[in-house]
């Protein structure tokens, strides 16, 4: 990987990471000799197969989906494309997040600068100027059927290409892309063939959705086995379920792995030695490694799949140059991806279910904790409604965690007869993932109150680290207090923080 992060759009393999390092700098508006190289290359293909062998080309110099035998002539190839891009931006709903309009730009170029989807060099250029100007299209999140392609936000992402739609310019409010082009001094684009359905077809906010995520849900992850360690020390739990024999002859190497984070969390715990008069914990911890680590298995294999997305040309037709031809396939389709965003979505309920249950566990009145965790319970209510905050998120996280790809629509006059319905999966995976942080920010709060409760020993001094950054953001509850601004304060701090960071390993 070119060690410049700043360089936009190049040949080499991005890793998630790459990703993630590139959305984080001001972009550069430049592709690398190779991407430029393959981009012409393939446009000027295109251009002359149609002025030299006249054939007929689906999207090229025909019309969509099911008007795909309609032919189309060759004065009006240009209007076709401009006419794809303001008829298909049917979006509704609320706005996708400007981070993930970012990435599913970044996403598009890359995939475009592939050379197979013959686009002008003038064209990807656009995009990434865009997104070095932060001039952000306003994109609604409702309308993508996951194939072919996620056309209706796509359109309303690239119509600022065309002087239509609405932007965001530097995070302010939306203006129309006509006054946008005027500010920035930029000529609307004209479209060559097949450059708008190259645009539009393709998976990028099924993608961007999901990549994004997925560095969300690994965060996530993270804090589960942190706030989870010190809800067992606080609760006076037992470290045996944590042992690496157990978890070694089961051979699930997602619960190994979190089996050592929780032993590593409660090193040097002197309240994990004090003798208890029970031999097991409820499920809601002693079965934390097999649990969280059954979700940290369904992230590790989405990685890899997420990467081929991200490094895969998507829209339809494909052109290869070399081989002299213009194929018709389904790389559009999203079910690779819908598939794996209904799981990670299942995968972090679960994580945030298992949470809400440790939450409910510590306000039982029970191992020397007092009901609700307050001080003279009865006249405070203490953490009792901040358990049904919980309660309620996880319960709409099971609704939202059906699969979207178990559903299907006939679209298009029966041409588009089986979609993925990825797009719907990955909103819903946005959602679920909100709902997780803000749970396992309350598991944090009744944690550390707990913790602050006990009288026992001294507690591991990486938890207590960790409790001690809470504690400059959320203070101890003696008494009941207008609980919401802490709600919010803790999830800023689980969004905004690494366990890791606050309290390395050493």
């Amino acid at each position: 990987m070119n060690e410049d992060n700043s360089m936009m759009i190049d040949s080499e393999w991005w890793k998630l990471e790459d990703v993630y390092k590139k959305l984080k700098g001001k972009p550069v508006a430049q592709m690398d000799e190779k991407v430029v190289a393959r981009v012409k290359k393939c446009n000027d293909y295109l251009l002359d197969r149609i002025a030299t062998k006249g054939d007929t080309l689906y999207g090229v110099n025909t019309g969509f989906g099911s008007l795909s035998n309609t032919k189309i002539d060759d004065d009006q190839l240009s209007d076709l494309q401009r006419r794809i891009l303001i008829s298909h931006a049917c979006g509704v709903g609320e706005e996708v997040p400007s981070e993930i309009v970012r990435s599913m730009m970044l996403l598009k170029a890359k995939a475009l600068g592939q050379g197979h989807s013959a686009v002008s060099l003038s064209t990807i250029q656009r995009i990434m100027d865009m997104l070095h100007e932060d001039v952000i299209p306003v994109v609604p999140r409702h309308g993508s059927l996951g194939a072919s392609g996620d056309l209706a936000p796509l359109s309303h992402m690239v119509i600022p290409l065309i002087g239509e739609g609405d932007v965001r310019i530097k995070g302010g409010e939306p203006v129309h892309s006509s006054d946008m082009l005027d500010q920035m001094g930029w000529e609307p684009l004209i479209l060559g063939p097949k450059e708008g359905l190259a645009l539009i077809n393709g998976t990028q906010l099924m993608l961007g959705y999901g990549v994004m995520a997925l560095d969300r849900i690994k965060s996530i992850m993270s804090w589960a086995d942190a706030i989870g360690s010190m809800s067992l020390e606080s609760c006076n739990g037992l470290a045996s379920p944590f042992d690496d024999d157990i978890h070694r002859i089961r051979n699930q190497e997602g619960a190994r792995e979190v089996a050592k984070s929780v032993r590593n969390w409660l090193k040097g715990s002197e309240r994990m030695q004090v003798p208890r008069d029970y031999v097991q914990d409820p499920y809601s911890f002693r079965c934390i490694p097999q649990v969280h680590g059954a979700s940290r298995d369904v992230v590790l294999s989405a990685v890899e799949l997420f990467e081929n997305e991200v490094n895969a040309v998507t829209d339809n037709p494909l052109v290869f140059p070399d081989s002299d031809k213009v194929v018709s396939g389904g790389n559009f389709h999203g079910q690779p991806l819908a598939l794996a965003l209904d799981r990670l979505a299942l995968a972090t309920h679960e994580i945030a279910s298992i949470s809400e249950r440790r939450i409910f566990k510590l306000m039982g009145g029970t191992r020397g904790l007092p009901a609700f965790l307050a001080e003279n319970p009865g006249l405070n209510s203490g953490f009792m409604i901040a358990q049904y905050t919980a309660a309620s998120l996880v319960s709409l996280n099971k609704q939202l965690v059906t699969p979207s790809s178990a559903d299907n629509a006939d679209s298009s006059n029966g041409q588009e007869d089986h979609v993925s319905m990825g797009a719907n999966a990955a909103i819903k995976l946005w959602d679920v993932v909100n709902h997780a942080e803000q749970v396992i920010a309350i598991e944090a709060l009744a944690a550390a109150q707990a913790s602050d409760l006990q009288e026992a020993p001294a507690m591991s001094p990486r938890l207590a680290s960790l409790k001690e950054s809470l504690r400059n953001t959320a203070p101890y509850i003696s008494e009941d207090v207008y609980m919401k601004p802490l709600l919010d304060k803790a999830l800023e701090w689980i969004r905004h923080n690494n366990p890791e960071d606050i309290s390395p390993c050493r």
